[in-house]
């Protein structure tokens, strides 16, 4: 009876953290077709929202911003956090794995003012490039991660058997371990493209007072009210995010596993 009793009110705690996290998520998603510009009630079932936000230019502009950042620094990120995790896997050295991963650990508010005072002594004018670096710096780590778990439940003797065939280290790393790695680094690529893309703290102090983002463009226009068209980008935004997260998790399910 007590065991009973104990997995019922882990039934309910369960359903109502789940409802809390997933709930305004499904509100925001909902209102989005409402033909109303107040979220107060729900008038009727229409797709204007998502008409009107194809036509705002703004916000187009601060979509394609986004993407661009995005891509590059994603590609960028994936390449120098795959070296990252193969050294974190090769070499055992405490100081390293502390450079690494580093950046995920120290606050975003904190990695945002340091990237900011730092940019500011380079005398480097704040925009697309700024972001893009900082993007670069804070989700390095998190394909470092990726990519050491795919590593280390890799079978070594394949690696160790191309050496004895006589491959150089070079030739061992691209035709044995990249090809054995890759799902980890498409999975570690499309976290740092999605973290990159949804990024508000670290941007908002790296993007200068001419370079707008997808969050930043949201952050303007709900600081006004929550409109419908607010609701239709960010359900559009969360789909992609969603969508890029599954993928990440099918290609690399114990990334994140010790």
């Amino acid at each position: 009876m007590a065991k009973m009793r104990h997995s019922l009110l882990l039934t309910v705690s369960a359903v109502l953290v789940y409802a809390f996290l997933y709930v305004p998520l499904a509100i925001v998603v909902l209102y989005s077709f409402n033909d109303s510009r107040l979220n107060a009630e729900w008038v009727g079932f229409t797709l204007d929202w998502y008409r009107k936000l194809f036509a705002n230019q703004e916000m187009l502009t601060a979509a394609g911003n986004s993407l661009i950042i995005a891509l590059v620094s994603s590609a960028i990120s994936t390449v120098l956090g795959t070296m990252a995790g193969f050294a974190l896997h090769r070499y055992k050295i405490k100081a390293l794995q502390i450079l690494v991963l580093t950046p995920i650990a120290i606050p975003e508010i904190l990695v945002g003012v340091s990237l900011l005072i730092f940019f500011v002594m380079l005398n480097m004018t704040l925009g697309m490039l700024s972001i893009t670096l900082a993007h670069i710096a804070f989700s390095m780590g998190f394909v470092a991660i990726v990519v050491q778990s795919r590593l280390s439940g890799m079978d070594e003797s394949l690696t160790e058997a191309a050496r004895d065939c006589g491959a150089t280290p070079w030739q061992a790393f691209r035709r044995v371990t990249l090809p054995l790695i890759m799902p980890g680094v498409v999975a570690g690529a499309l976290m740092a493209f999605t973290l990159s893309i949804d990024d508000f703290v670290i941007t908002f102090f790296t993007a200068g007072a001419n370079t707008s983002t997808l969050p930043l463009q949201i952050y303007s226009m709900i600081k006004i009210a929550v409109t419908p068209e607010v609701n239709a980008i960010s359900t559009l935004l969360m789909g992609l995010t969603l969508f890029l997260i599954i993928l990440a998790s099918k290609l690399s399910p114990n990334a994140f596993r010790s």
